[in-house]
């Protein structure tokens, strides 16, 4: 069993806000619609640099887009 990541996101909200599907977001930062559901899903932790270019997307900071708990 895959460990769930303790990054969370709102990657979703951002997508739907923008009118974009899952397979259009995935498109466009070149990975598929499958990896796309697991990171909106906190179950899988992107890559720095698949992080930024999905930050870019939404024209966002890491930090607006992605959280990481304090403690």
């Amino acid at each position: 069993m895959v460990k769930p990541t303790r990054v969370t996101n709102s990657i979703r909200t951002q997508r739907e806000a923008a009118g974009l599907t899952q397979a259009e977001l995935a498109k466009q930062v070149g990975v598929t619609r499958q990896t796309l559901i697991a990171i909106e899903q906190g179950r899988y932790s992107p890559s720095l640099e698949l992080a930024f270019q999905i930050s870019r997307v939404f024209r966002m900071g890491l930090d607006d887009l992605f959280h990481y708990p304090e403690a």
